[in-house]
């Protein structure tokens, strides 16, 4: 267990030993608070853990920093973002107590057009978000023991089941989702709470904020996350699948 929160990591648990924590801790952690799952990571994790995080707005960011202060939050850089994305981003390094990382896809957006064709994500998402955001996180997570996403229940229909705490198969590591309980309006109210930073997007109609190409506004009444790939039977990246 690592309790050194703001010193070196330590040398990565085997995928056996994560197991065993998560079946020991996920039926205790099934309707604890966010704060308590966050606890309970902090200690188990440290600086072992990172934060996936869209900045949609920097609610994750906050609530883990409280408890790992100095966290390395990961920003999937795809090189199609809003630019009030990447405004978010970057008031998210100058005020709270995180280490930014970029992930950056292996091509540039330039050299994904001209080996694939202009514009990949128009015809094809699915190996567009493969290539700048799936790849590039499977890649940037090796090494950490878990990682903490800002997944929510009430998203859409494939997210419904989602655990507070879990063993995610495909990158061989433990999952904590502690906002998966919460409703769109407890994110906000958390938000104004605490005077965190939103998106300016979320106030113009964008509830879910991808790649600027491939998102638009929802209209009231519709899914929180039917503005992403409109058009295309796709309804997620592929990084929570």
């Amino acid at each position: 267990m690592s309790t050194d929160i703001t010193g070196a990591r330590r040398a990565r648990r085997s995928s056996e030993d994560l197991r065993d924590v998560v079946e020991r801790a996920a039926p205790r952690l099934a309707r604890a608070s966010a704060e308590e799952v966050l606890a309970w990571a902090a200690e188990e994790f440290g600086t072992q853990m990172a934060v996936a995080c869209s900045m949609a707005d920097a609610v994750l960011p906050h609530l883990v920093s409280r408890f790992v202060p100095g966290v390395d939050v990961l920003f999937l850089d795809t090189g199609y973002h809003f630019p009030e994305t990447i405004g978010t981003r970057d008031a998210v390094e100058v005020t709270l107590p995180v280490r930014i990382v970029d992930v950056k896809p292996l091509l540039t957006v330039a050299e994904q057009d001209e080996r694939y064709g202009k514009d990949l994500f128009s015809h094809d998402p699915t190996a567009c978000c493969r290539m700048r955001k799936v790849e590039p996180l499977a890649e940037q997570l090796i090494g950490y023991e878990a990682w903490v996403t800002g997944v929510r229940r009430e998203e859409s229909p494939t997210r419904t089941d989602t655990p507070l705490v879990g063993w995610d198969h495909t990158h061989s590591l433990v999952k904590i989702n502690p906002l998966a309980a919460w409703t769109f309006d407890e994110l906000v109210d958390y938000a104004h709470t605490h005077g965190v930073l939103v998106n300016p997007l979320l106030e113009d109609g964008y509830p879910s904020i991808g790649c600027a190409p491939c998102t638009r506004r929802v209209a009231p009444g519709e899914d929180l996350r039917s503005g992403r790939w409109s058009g295309f039977s796709k309804v997620e990246c592929g990084i929570h699948l």
